[in-house]
Parts: C-alpha cells; sequence; structure tokens
C-alpha cells in the first residue's frame, strides 16, 4: 500500500521541498564510534553490528565511487548523500567539511543526511551543518537515540543518557537544523508504554523526523550470545505493527517518518526471522492505518494528510 496516503514520509517530504523525487545514497565515510574505540567504551552497543543492514566492502571505496554505484542501483536523478555508518560526525569539523563537500560536489546532490550520537556534536560541527542548509541543501541530522529511559541506555551499553539528546536537539534547532529521532521498538524490559513515553519526551523536545525500528539480534552482536542464552526475547511482527501503528498515530502530522520497518541482511540476522523483509512490514502497518486512522489521528487538531 501507498505509505504517503497514510503517513507524512520523507519522500512525500521532499517532493513537496523539490517538486521531484529524491532518492538518498548511503556512504561509509570510514568513521568508527567513540562507543567502539574507547573514547567511551568498547564493544559498542549490544544491539550494534554495523554489517547487518550496510555493506562493509564500501569502506573500501571512495565516496564518488560509492555516490557512482548508488546511482546505478538507484537509477534517479536527484539524491541526498547519506553518511551512514557508525558515528558521522567523529572528526574535526574541517575533516567533516570537505567529506560532505565531496559528497556534495554533484549537482545531483541536493541534500546532505548526516547519522551520528546525540553526544558527538559539538557546536562547531552544527554550524557546519548550519552552514550547507544556508547554502540551499536539504539537511537532516539523524541522532541514534533508540529510547528515552535512562535505565535502557544503560543496559543496552548506549554511552549517554537522554540529557544529551535534549542538549543536542536544543543546539541543533537553535541552528534551524532538522533533527530525525532513530527508535528502536522492543527493546530488553521495555513494554509499549515505555515507548509511547519516549513518543511523548522527543515530540515535547522538539522532533522533525522519526524512524523506527524493530530490535534485530544480529551475529557479533552482545545480544546474539544472549539470545542464544535465553535471555532476550524478540518482538512478533504483529505486536510490532501495532504498536507501531499506534505511535504513528499519536505522531503530530508535520513530524516527517523516514522509516517505519527495517530488515537486516543475511546471514547477519539471526531473530526476528520476519525481519529479512521490512517492506512487507511497512505495507501491514499501512493497512492498519488505513482501517484505524493515519499519523496524527490519536491527536488532537488533528488535519488530514
Amino acid at each position: 500500500m501507498q505509505l504517503d496516503l497514510y503517513i507524512n514520509t520523507l519522500g512525500k517530504h521532499l517532493k513537496s521541498c523539490f517538486d521531484f523525487p529524491v532518492q538518498k545514497i548511503g556512504i561509509d565515510a570510514g568513521f568508527t564510534c567513540p562507543n567502539r574505540d574507547g573514547t567511551l567504551g568498547r564493544g559498542g552497543c549490544t544491539f550494534c553490528n554495523n554489517a547487518s543492514f550496510h555493506d562493509q566492502s564500501l569502506r573500501k571505496a571512495g565516496i564518488d565511487s560509492q555516490l557512482n554505484a548508488g546511482r546505478e542501483k538507484l537509477r534517479a536523478n536527484n539524491y541526498m548523500a547519506y553518511f551512514q555508518a557508525y558515528t558521522n560526525t567523529y572528526a574535526e569539523s574541517e575533516v567533516l567539511r570537505q567529506l560532505y563537500q565531496e559528497a556534495l560536489q554533484d549537482p545531483d546532490m541536493v541534500g546532505l543526511c548526516v547519522g551520528t550520537r546525540p553526544d558527538c556534536l559539538p557546536d562547531a560541527t552544527l554550524e557546519l551543518l548550519a552552514e550547507f542548509k544556508a547554502m540551499g541543501y536539504e539537511v537532516w541530522l539523524e541522532l541514534g537515540l533508540q529510547t528515552s529511559h535512562n535505565h535502557t541506555l544503560d543496559l543496552i551499553n548506549r554511552g549517554h543518557h537522554f540529557d544529551a539528546y535534549v542538549d543536542a536537539v536544543k543546539r541543533a534547532k537553535a541552528l534551524g537544523l532538522q533533527v530525525c529521532a532513530h527508535l528502536i521498538l522492543g527493546l530488553p524490559g521495555e513494554t509499549a508504554a515505555d515507548c509511547h513515553t519516549t513518543l511523548d519526551r522527543i515530540v515535547e523536545v522538539g522532533v522533525d523526523g522519526i524512524k523506527l525500528h524493530p530490535l534485530m539480534v544480529v551475529r557479533g552482536s552482545l545480544m546474539a550470545k544472549q539470545y542464544a542464552a535465553g535471555e532476550l526475547t524478540v518482538m512478533d511482527e504483529d505486536d510490532y505493527i501495532a504498536l507501531a501503528a499506534e505511535m504513528i498515530q499519536r505522531t503530530p502530522i508535520n513530524v516527517v517518518y523516514h522509516r517505519i520497518a527495517a530488515q537486516a541482511r543475511r546471514p547477519t540476522l539471526i531473530a526476528p526471522e520476519w525481519c529479512s523483509s521490512g517492506r512487507g512490514t511497512s505495507s501491514k502497518i499501512a493497512k492498519v492505518l488505513a482501517v484505524s486512522g493515519v499519523q496524527g489521528s490519536k491527536l488532537g487538531g488533528f488535519t488530514k494528510i
């Protein structure tokens, strides 16, 4: 089903900005993470293995080669450069400037998406992103939050608390930057009510976009060991669909949904089995929304999508 009918999707948002379709091309610029290299910790978050969703061979290719490969695959006319793998602000601002400029030098590039952690955003980096916005580029700052609950953040070895996210968002919004929050549903010990609380908190702080993901157990992560030992369970698809749909219905319609499901690369994915195909789950969520109400429909002052 067409998600745009029920959700304020990124594709719909970009088309309203540019009057033509825009595709994102993922880039691996060779960054690492302070939660892996010892700055904050070792081993990273307990759920993390970047190879589950990202082709690690890209790390050997330059930015230009990665963009060309993305064009061949997507075959669109206009693109956004998506710095995706690991922490894409984890360098001095002048190094970041060179990398971002390299990706944007092609006239087909109309925007920049930067995925990072909320505790890796010095003012100089935010000001750099604001410079690109002032040049007319569509700029999105994607912050890996996962949950607003500090006890869960500690449990998954995230290395920061919710106050770091609040601080990053306030400073980013003061510069006019668009912020997208990544949330994981089904984290250990969290209930549907906990997920709704996280949604309420990020909306209150101020958020422009959201990515929803189910918790996935992937090889090479600490959670893989926990799952094998019977210490961890994952959501079934029906429960995820119901929770995601309700959260979408409780999200203001001006918030852009960048993603409402996800899939992991095989053979890295261990569980849940249904996460081997994210598109089917998205369509099932759309069907629920078509029957029970679209984005924002469970909020007062709802206006049709």
